[in-house]
């Protein structure tokens, strides 16, 4: 048998051969990751039974308050106060994915995104870890893993925003393959970012399904935004690792803004947007709709200011083991009753 030793040296001695077997290599890997992100559906399974939640603070006058403590930070669970296991202050670092719209609605304005993107990565601290994933009608596809580099987080995001989007957008397929690449962060606290008009194909043929199947009277409010297994699929793996959603919703999206006020068109505008509200209020994030181009820097240090401004709290829930699928109502209060907490209203336990 020969060992990896004496291989390793035949192949130094052969240097075209040693080139082929890296060029390979690297192409396989390169595959790899790209069916990787083509594989959504895999189960997202976390050794852990404590609920993760990530709590924002403010006073009276909406001034966010970042110097509490754990004593400071009361847990309900279902009305039962339940014990803090895990505490983390608001300086605490974060693992982000960057997850970018790059499909033909967004090509007009990839300029103003690249801008603004890069600013975020400005208000971000050294030890958060970012991560570049974006999504079109070729699939969903990782550009550059979690990292605190600066320059390659940069580069990455020029890079994707220069290649030529088109097609279809699997917005959910994408945030399920980002949540995926979270589960891998360990207990680093976790969040989305995802710029997106937040038309999901998939979705949006569903609905036009629905739609289909009433009358003109009844096309308003036949889609119930709120009962997609897409969408309940991203929020049952959010709740599981504790991610908070921040969705920066683009106009081409907004049903105000429709050219030809089509019932059926602006119901199915009207749901897509509704979701990308849900995705954030359900996971303790905020939604941000860009009105105008302009605002699109202006919004993500936002979001970056967001990030700073909240603690995660983790606890042990009664019964962790009860996977009845019953809702569990969640209520973060504070010691000092001039402050109001905000968090995720709560989960299903699944």
């Amino acid at each position: 048998m020969v060992s990896t030793f004496s291989l390793v040296r035949v192949l130094c001695n052969r240097p075209e051969r040693l080139v082929l077997i890296l060029t390979l290599a690297a192409l396989s890997l390169s595959n790899g990751l790209t069916a990787r992100a083509q594989g959504p559906d895999d189960v997202i399974k976390v050794d852990t039974s404590l609920v993760q939640l990530n709590v924002g603070v403010v006073d009276r006058q909406g001034h966010a308050i970042t110097t509490l403590s754990q004593k400071d930070f009361v847990v309900y669970e279902d009305g039962v106060q339940r014990p803090i296991a895990v505490f983390e202050p608001t300086e605490a670092p974060f693992s982000l994915v960057m997850l970018l719209d790059t499909s033909g609605s967004t090509i007009n304005f990839r300029q103003q995104i690249e801008q603004a993107a890069l600013r975020f990565l400005d208000a971000l601290t050294p030890e958060d870890r970012v991560a570049v994933v974006e999504f079109n009608g070729k699939g969903v596809k990782s550009q550059l893993g979690f990292s605190t580099d600066r320059n390659r987080v940069a580069y990455a995001i020029k890079f994707t925003l220069e290649a030529k989007g088109r097609g279809d957008t699997p917005l959910y397929d994408a945030l399920r393959y980002s949540l995926k690449e979270l589960s891998h962060e360990g207990k680093r606290r976790k969040a989305i970012v995802v710029l997106t008009d937040g038309l999901d194909t998939e979705a949006r043929n569903k609905d036009r399904t629905v739609i289909t199947k009433v009358s003109d009277s009844e096309v308003s409010s036949a889609i119930k935004p709120e009962a997609s297994s897409q969408l309940n699929s991203v929020l049952t793996d959010a709740d599981r690792l504790g991610v908070s959603v921040f969705p920066l919703a683009l106009p081409s999206g907004d049903p105000k803004r429709l050219p030809l006020p089509d019932p059926a068109i602006t119901a199915m505008y009207s749901a897509a947007r509704s979701r990308l509200e849900l995705l954030a209020s359900r996971t303790g994030g905020r939604l941000h709709e860009i009105r105008r181009l302009d605002d699109m820097a202006r919004l993500y240090a936002e979001v970056a200011a967001d990030l700073r401004t909240l603690y995660s709290i983790a606890y042990q829930p009664k019964n962790p083991g009860a996977r009845d699928g019953k809702w569990r109502e969640i209520r973060v209060e504070i010691a000092r009753a001039d402050l109001v907490a905000s968090t995720k209203p709560g989960y299903y336990a699944r």
